[in-house]
């Protein structure tokens, strides 16, 4: 153990906001899971409990892994990741897993594992985005050299997820915007995709009322917002309104772990709405912790990226840390109804598999840049003092 920890390297905050995320997850989860629990497996939550336990461990085992991998390794195998990805959500598309009028799980044959393909590309844009950028800085503010190489892989991913997941497709090509915007692009070439895509994005719902085939989900989302804007004379307000609940009695310091009234009532309290079960029983002061810690990441991860040499590993460190950041906020504004519903995980809090398993690879990432810009910072230092010996 004394020798994995001492081969732990990298941002230390992070790693303790990691540590902290993950004690406040198996904390929360175990707490909210009684329904489900009864519901599958006859009130046994230590199932639970135990299954997302060890999902978190091995969440972090990726992480540590992925951060003893050099960071510029990523750039080669960001090729082959947008290479796989792209088949895989297609495939996903057409024969992945049904649920709720949207095919975003991919079952594995024979061993029956389901994997959500959407994780896969976002993490295979991002490093690919990362390494394009880096690769394409002569060339950034040219329409055919620069902006077109990056514009097919980006168009390509999002409209494959966008039909089963509109708001991951929304955070995956606003963290797309973001890089681009970081790596030099054009502001006019950005705005010109943006306006492009609003339009087919509105054109695909005026024809989807008359041929509901065509994107099947297209209701689900219309009565999400008409709910939010209150569209609906409320019948349709039911998790925001147990949201609400949950949020209003948790007080400043809330009722104390296990105490959640709201979990036997929300739907989704594990995954979807689990901020809100935190704020139930941690209060406020608990909800601004969680908070905190994913501001922590995004502050900690724009340091990083600025004092690494090379635009790939810029680039690659906030792009993550944007996705990762965004995607909390998108959770926790849904919670406390500032936002419609979207069905967007809590990064490393909100029970899951395949996106816990890669927002440790992410993070793991964001390690290995550090760790390369320790050792270029602990290089430069051997060389000053060096010189100054010489010197004096």
């Amino acid at each position: 153990m004394k020798s994995i920890i001492s081969k732990a390297k990298g941002d230390r905050a992070i790693w303790v906001i990691v540590i902290f995320l993950s004690m406040i997850s198996i904390a929360a989860v175990y707490t909210s899971i009684s329904s489900l629990a009864y519901k599958y497996h006859a009130g046994n939550t230590e199932y639970y409990f135990l299954k997302h336990s060890g999902l978190i461990v091995l969440g972090i085992v990726l992480m540590y892994i992925a951060h003893l991998v050099p960071y510029r390794v990523y750039s080669r195998l960001s090729q082959l990741a947008i290479f796989i990805a792209i088949p895989l959500l297609l495939l996903t598309l057409l024969m992945g897993t049904n649920l709720n009028s949207a095919s975003r799980w991919l079952t594995l044959p024979g061993i029956n594992i389901s994997i959500q393909t959407s994780d896969v590309a976002k993490l295979a844009l991002i490093m690919y985005l990362a390494r394009v950028l880096s690769k394409t800085q002569d060339d950034i503010t040219d329409l055919k050299k620069g902006f077109l190489r990056i514009l097919i892989p980006v168009v390509a991913t999002v409209l494959l997820i966008f039909p089963a997941n509109f708001s991951t497709a929304a955070v995956l090509f606003t963290t797309s915007l973001v890089i681009m915007f970081i790596g030099g692009v054009r502001f006019s070439h950005i705005m010109t995709l943006v306006g492009s895509i609003i339009v087919f994005v509105l054109l695909l719902f005026f024809v989807a009322k008359s041929y509901p085939q065509i994107l099947p989900r297209a209701g689900t989302w219309q009565a999400r917002i008409d709910s939010y804007l209150g569209k609906d004379d409320g019948e349709g307000n039911y998790q925001a309104d147990q949201a609400k609940i949950a949020i209003a009695t948790g007080g400043i310091l809330g009722k104390g772990p296990g105490n959640s009234q709201q979990k036997n009532f929300l739907p989704h309290p594990y995954s979807d709405f689990i901020y809100a079960i935190i704020i139930e029983e941690y209060g406020l002061i608990g909800g601004a912790f969680v908070l905190l810690l994913y501001m922590t990441l995004l502050y900690r991860s724009v340091r990083i990226a600025s004092k690494t040499p090379g635009s790939f590993g810029t680039f690659l460190a906030i792009g993550l840390a944007f996705s990762l950041v965004f995607q909390a906020m998108i959770n926790m504004g849904v919670a406390v109804n500032l936002l419609p519903v979207t069905g967007q995980p809590l990064p490393l809090v909100s029970m899951g598999g395949t996106s816990i398993w890669f927002t440790g690879i992410s993070i793991g990432i964001i390690l290995s840049v550090s760790r390369n810009a320790e050792n270029e910072e602990e290089k430069d230092n051997a060389h000053t003092k060096n010189m100054n010996y010489a010197t004096n």
